[in-house]
């Protein structure tokens, strides 16, 4: 079963995200451009002293602000050129063990529960096109599958929202 991410975070971002000050905002504007940034060096930055802005970070990181420090490395660099979309159409009961084999195949880079006649939609990276046959025969006891292949990607993820967009725009008021 997959856990509600928001449930663990802590009362602040309950309240409606009083945490996201100008200051924090700042603190994320800056770890988004270099997420490698010291404390002091981030604490020049938004001109506070290093052991305010660790408290800072700190706290959004346990709030849930800060989900997450990450190593981006590209699949064909590895050896796995091929990527491709996956979308699962689970059997009668199945949708929890999708979950689980996603979880436990190494090849899934990425899996979200969607809306729709599909209940997922996976990224997988492989050497050959040859290699997602395997891969695509252990979601098949479990339901269909319908795959499309990544030809390019002219915009590459974007592993930071913009901190900055006002309030009214994240909630469409």
């Amino acid at each position: 079963m997959v856990a509600d991410p928001a449930a663990d975070r802590g009362p602040e971002l309950r309240r409606g995200n009083s945490l996201l000050d100008s200051v924090n905002r700042g603190i994320l504007d800056a770890l988004a451009a270099d997420p490698r940034l010291s404390i002091a060096a981030l604490a020049r930055q938004v001109g506070m002293s290093t052991p305010t802005v660790r408290e800072r970070v700190r706290r959004l990181e346990e709030a849930g602000v800060i989900r997450g420090y990450r190593l981006d490395v590209d699949p064909a660099a590895i050896g796995l050129p091929v990527a491709a979309w996956v979308r699962i159409r689970p059997g009668p009961g199945q949708l929890p063990r999708i979950a689980e084999l996603a979880e436990a195949t190494p090849q899934v880079s990425e899996c979200h529960r969607i809306s729709g006649e599909d209940c997922f939609l996976l990224k997988v990276h492989v050497a050959r096109i040859e290699d997602l046959e395997r891969v695509l025969d252990q979601f098949l006891v479990h339901g269909q599958t319908t795959s499309s292949f990544i030809v390019s990607s002219p915009v590459l993820p974007r592993t930071v929202l913009p901190v900055g967009v006002s309030r009214s725009a994240r909630t469409g008021q």
